[in-house]
């Protein structure tokens, strides 16, 4: 995302994101904020973006997630030309889990 997009709304919903503590508040947030396909929708997108930097190919992401060729295209060219959003958060998941196995 580029600061395009930046306002006051948008603002305070990553302020009120990242005031969540743990998994259970994220729950509890999401559910209010979104509807069941909103969140359903984003959720799917994310895991198409970690199985893409894994490389797996369209055929295997729309079995594992039940996603559109047009959504994963999508993802896909965000993945390639966007901010490094998913990279950032898929390094730091990686890394936190590496931490606790140790």
């Amino acid at each position: 995302m580029g600061r395009k997009l930046q306002d006051d709304n948008v603002d305070f919903l990553f302020k009120a994101v990242l005031s969540l503590k743990s998994e259970d508040e994220c729950y509890d947030f999401f559910e209010d904020l979104l509807t069941v396909q909103e969140l359903k929708a984003i959720s799917q997108r994310i895991v198409v973006a970690k199985m893409l930097s894994e490389k797996c190919v369209y055929t295997d992401i729309v079995n594992a997630t039940g996603a559109s060729t047009a959504t994963i295209s999508r993802v896909n060219r965000s993945l390639q030309y966007g901010c490094d959003g998913y990279d950032k958060i898929f390094d730091r998941i990686r890394t936190a889990e590496e931490d606790e196995q140790l």
